[in-house]
């Protein structure tokens, strides 16, 4: 599994952030402006290609913190 710091990196490549932008996993997703739909869909297909896993909006809408998508992954 990977760590926090290695899921952070992935998280920033599915967000495809405009700018680059400092997250860790206290990061509150309702700061990030970019976190949206499109966004969330890019989390989305990062889990199931990277992790063989599925989850939904619905999981996401539930996650406050970058650490609490990580915890998705378990």
């Amino acid at each position: 599994m990977d760590t926090l710091d290695q899921f952070v990196e992935k998280f920033k490549n599915a967000v495809d952030f405009q700018e680059e932008v400092e997250l860790s996993g206290d990061t509150n997703l309702k700061a990030l402006a970019e976190w949206d739909s499109l966004a969330a869909l890019g989390v989305i297909i990062m889990f199931d290609m990277e992790y063989g896993k599925a989850i939904t909006g619905k999981d996401l809408v539930q996650c406050q913190l970058v650490s609490d998508v990580y915890k998705l992954i378990g």
